[in-house]
């Protein structure tokens, strides 16, 4: 458990993730990229607020570039679910 406890950044990511692969599976793909998208935001947010040590798996590159890519990820998901046209879908 003292793994786990360490690595909560990326397991509560992780749980956003299956969250919006719920949502896809269900049906509700817009939605669920809605979900991913905010899933990569969260990670965004936590490279930011946390250090290095305390990141654990979120720590890829340097904080400036980490930030960088998931931030621009998350726009974009954010962008391609809420204009993206439904056909039907919910």
């Amino acid at each position: 458990m003292k793994l786990f406890r360490g690595q909560w950044p990326i397991l509560l990511v992780g749980l956003i993730f299956l969250a919006a692969f719920g949502l896809v599976i269900a049906g509700y793909w817009r939605r669920g990229a809605l979900v991913l998208g905010i899933g990569v935001a969260v990670a965004a947010a936590l490279r930011l607020a946390l250090s290095d040590d305390r990141a654990g798996l979120l720590v890829v590159r340097s904080k400036g570039i980490d930030l960088f890519t998931t931030t621009t990820a998350s726009a974009a998901v954010l962008y391609i679910a809420a204009t993206i046209d439904p056909l039907g879908t919910s």
